[in-house]
């Protein structure tokens, strides 16, 4: 991978973008991992104004201190903007209103309402400002196992490194000069009050799940693998199964045309 132009192609297409869309901007959530890093980093190196928000539930001290360093990185782009928005007691008042009777049940759906209240506020600022909300997912994620939420992480304007798989971020974090803290950092969604990362809850890391996929995009045969290749082949599968509704444009139900044409 030429990761220059790399850089140099994302950077232009995001300028391009906004200035087609006409907004003014972008605005980026930052999580003190290295997906959010590199495309705050690209967004900033636009020239156009960046807002990067941080958005801490229940966040643990290493993830604040990742975040709170990256940003004070950035302060060397002009263009850069930063905003701090302690979402903790939206988060309890949200949880206290529809626990109820579904404690100890409704974990997942705690999970994915934090990430949820992290878009809307993204939304809020970027309706404040005529900006666009920039998604940090990479291709592993979006395309691969469906690892966001949907209408949380996944509710974007644009996906400047959908493209990229993980390995191919680090590259280009490294060029970048991201702070090394956060390109070695265990990657997590950043949902639960436990240390678990994303490996943790996938099963695999993302080095294997780009092998994986890359055996899927070739059409191996599955009965071909053996050993680990087709445990992680299967964890791919799955997961890409159980979330493809993610990845596929919202479902509408088209209406025959006699049906329509008939006066009522």
């Amino acid at each position: 991978m030429n990761t220059s132009k790399v850089i140099n192609h994302i950077v232009n297409w995001l300028k391009s973008y906004s200035i087609k869309s006409k907004t003014n901007g972008f605005v980026v959530g930052i999580s003190g991992g290295i997906d959010s890093a590199v495309t705050s980093t690209l967004a900033c190196m636009t020239g156009l104004p960046t807002l990067c928000i941080q958005m801490p539930i229940y966040q643990s001290k290493n993830e604040l201190l990742r975040s709170g360093k990256h940003i004070k990185w950035l302060n060397k782009f002009k263009n850069f903007e930063e905003e701090y928005i302690d979402l903790t007691k939206t988060f309890e008042s949200f949880s206290k209103s529809v626990e109820k009777d579904h404690k100890n049940d409704n974990l997942l759906s705690l999970a994915n309402s934090r990430s949820r209240l992290r878009m809307t506020t993204l939304y809020y600022y970027a309706t404040l400002n005529n900006y666009l909300v920039v998604g940090t997912g990479n291709k592993v994620e979006d395309f691969g196992v469906g690892f966001y939420t949907k209408y949380g992480d996944g509710g974007v304007d644009l996906s400047p490194i959908a493209d990229l798989m993980k390995s191919q971020v680090r590259y280009i974090a490294k060029e970048l000069n991201i702070i090394n803290e956060i390109i070695i950092a265990k990657p997590t969604d950043g949902l639960w009050d436990d240390t678990r990362s994303d490996e943790d809850q996938i099963g695999a890391t993302y080095d294997e799940l780009e092998k994986a996929m890359e055996l899927k995009d070739k059409k191996i045969s599955p009965d071909t693998l053996g050993g680990r290749s087709l445990e992680v082949y299967k964890i791919l599968d799955n997961f890409y199964n159980k979330n493809e509704h993610k990845m596929i444009p919202i479902p509408i139900c088209k209406i025959p045309k006699e049906l329509l044409n008939n006066s009522i």
